[in-house]
């Protein structure tokens, strides 16, 4: 058996919840390994709502190690509150069945608030970011300055740590009009949650290894998606972290060989939040039909989706710089009445033809999409469990997306239902 990292294949927001959800049935570990609490999975069980920003899908499954890898920054308010409230929901989450690496960054309030005051205030360091402090973790993280859970054990050797990360925060804050922290208030802050987060603190690689030569499945499952990685993605409208199936092994300290197979999660058409490019937004009746068919607003924001049509040329490019090896394709019944879909097969660049995402912003801004136009179809593809019950237009929409992106699907979902899904290849079989 294989295990399997799942990753997003356009800009986030393509059903990786469900879908993780729904392979984590034939798991036994689910790891979250990059992101923070930025990201978002919304989960229908049994007609219960489940929406998780830090804790990884699995969660909610009883007999499922749940792990949050090295590769997430982890707000631990946040965190607790999580737990706090799935706990209320019935859900059991004790050290059991959640461990965090000791390893992993944390985001303070001070990550927060500097978050805040760049994306506020006409800032020219907005980049539409959720303002939860994930950029600014990070920052910390690369800089060798960012406080960590294994941090939390040794209030003794805390103070010198947290002295050395106010040394760049306060001068950021004195330049940003925001008042200087002292030590002791942030040791406070630290000293009050800890003792709600070192119960789940552990050494994750160890635990991994064991469990793979335990002959144990393992499912590693990624936040936003491949363009919005911070080196492969339409940057600087990215988000701070690597989001290709690389960061799997990366993220949580297992070797990059341990990943048998990467699932790729698009969406049947295409949504963004927040800034940056989209070569196929529909700023009409088709972008609004898209966005109220298929309820686009963002689980952790509530921002409302941009929507446009299926961008071929960006999936096929994710494909390859993600590493996927097949394709979860989702919301196929948002489609549903159209007399007619379009596909962008490449796009326009002044006088030049591109079948690729050029790097250069002020390129990406200018792109064109080329469309092919196939027919729609009227019937209802919702709750299709079979290739019998799909329409035969839509079953030709499937097969076209395939060849376009150079990837075959692997599993179809046609509602957010957990088992309204079409197994065409387990991935777990490799």
């Amino acid at each position: 058996m294989a295990n399997v990292a799942v990753i997003g294949a356009q800009w986030g927001d393509e059903g990786k919840g469900k879908i993780v959800d729904w392979l984590s049935a034939r798991a036994d570990v689910v790891v979250r390994f990059q992101g923070g609490h930025n990201a978002g999975h919304t989960l229908v069980i049994d007609g219960v709502t489940y929406k998780l920003s830090l804790l990884p899908s699995g969660v909610v499954r009883p007999g499922k190690l749940s792990v949050i890898g090295n590769g997430v920054v982890v707000d631990p308010w946040a965190l607790a509150a999580e737990i706090e409230k799935l706990q209320g929901l019935g859900v059991t989450v004790t050290p059991k069945n959640l461990i965090v690496a000791e390893n992993a960054a944390l985001i303070l309030p001070l990550h927060r608030e500097l978050d805040v005051t760049r994306e506020t205030g006409g800032s020219v360091q907005a980049l539409g970011t959720t303002k939860r402090g994930i950029g600014p973790a990070y920052e910390d993280k690369v800089g060798r300055r960012a406080v960590r859970a294994v941090d939390l054990r040794d209030p003794h050797t805390l103070p010198a740590k947290i002295a050395r990360l106010l040394a760049h925060h306060n001068a950021l804050r004195r330049g940003t009009g925001l008042s200087e922290l002292s030590v002791e208030a942030v040791l406070k802050e630290l000293a009050a949650i800890a003792p709600k987060i070192l119960p789940y603190v552990g050494t994750v690689w160890r635990k991994l290894d064991e469990a793979r030569h335990a002959g144990k499945r393992i499912l590693f499952e990624g936040a936003q998606a491949v363009l919005l990685d911070v080196d492969h993605g339409t940057y600087p409208f990215v988000t701070s972290s690597n989001t290709v199936a690389g960061q799997a092994a990366a993220g949580s300290g297992i070797g990059p060989r341990q990943i048998g197979y990467v699932l790729g999660i698009a969406k049947a058409y295409t949504t963004r939040v927040g800034e940056g490019p989209f070569p196929t937004e529909q700023k009409n009746e088709v972008g609004e039909r898209l966005g109220t068919r298929g309820a686009e607003f963002g689980t952790v924001t509530g921002r409302k989706r941009r929507c446009g049509w299926f961008d071929a040329v960006l999936v096929r490019q994710t494909v390859v710089t993600g590493g996927i090896d097949g394709i979860a394709l989702t919301k196929l019944d948002v489609l549903d009445g159209q007399d007619e879909i379009k596909v962008c097969v490449g796009y326009k660049l002044g006088p030049k033809t591109l079948d690729y995402l050029p790097a250069d912003a002020v390129e990406q801004a200018a792109l064109q999409a080329v469309y092919e136009t196939m027919p729609g179809w009227s019937e209802s593809t919702r709750g299709a469990r079979s290739w019998a019950q799909l329409p035969a237009n839509a079953i030709k929409y499937v097969r076209r997306v395939e060849e376009l992106i150079g990837a075959p699907v692997a599993l179809l979902s046609t509602s957010p239902e957990r088992e309204d899904t079409i197994l065409v290849h387990d991935p777990f079989l490799g």
